[in-house]
């Protein structure tokens, strides 16, 4: 069993863990925040990484900001979620406006649109890989992996809007995790 080691985290561990997803998670930060949070420094167990970035993915905003934000507030209250923030963006936004200064003047040539079709296909690799860890230790559970595929058929069997779908769905959903807990 993995235990979570998040009790005590400093800011320095809050900048440093979330500055590390934000480097090696550039352009896709989901599967390298997961590693880092659950497998590297194990601060917090997937079930608890799962529940958390589902309450993030409910806010505004972009949902790994919004993590970074929950879980260093948690840890460290508002100052903890200011470090976890400045850590996930501070690289990244770095990194855009040179490689934007980069692509300003070299983004034409054809070796460099190669690369990028290239990149673009790692990202959804690892996004991918990402979804299925994630989903792991949801689809234990039979009438979870129902709703995922009700989900499934209602947006790419019936081409529902996703708004819609979650009208239809959420009830449902919450309905058999209350008969569940019952």
């Amino acid at each position: 069993m993995q235990h979570n080691r998040a009790a005590g985290l400093s800011h320095k561990d809050l900048f440093l863990g979330f500055f590390e997803a934000g480097v090696f998670g550039f352009g896709g930060v989901l599967p390298i925040a997961r590693r880092v949070v659950v497998e590297k420094r194990r601060w917090l167990t997937q079930e608890q990484f799962n529940e958390l970035f589902s309450l993030c993915q409910s806010l505004p905003g972009a949902n790994m900001v919004n993590f970074a934000f929950a879980f260093g507030a948690r840890n460290q209250g508002l100052s903890g979620a200011a470090a976890a923030i400045l850590g996930i963006l501070g690289a990244p936004m770095a990194i855009v406006m040179v490689f934007g200064g980069l692509y300003a003047r070299y983004g034409t040539l054809g070796p460099v649109r190669h690369a990028l079709a290239g990149l673009a296909a790692a990202a959804a690799g690892l996004m991918l890989g990402a979804g299925l860890k994630i989903a792991g230790p949801v689809l234990k559970v039979g009438r979870n992996i129902g709703i995922a595929v009700a989900v499934f058929v209602l947006v790419v069997g019936l081409r529902l809007p996703l708004p819609l779908t979650m009208l239809l769905v959420l009830p449902v959903s919450l309905l058999l995790a209350w008969r569940a807990v019952k």
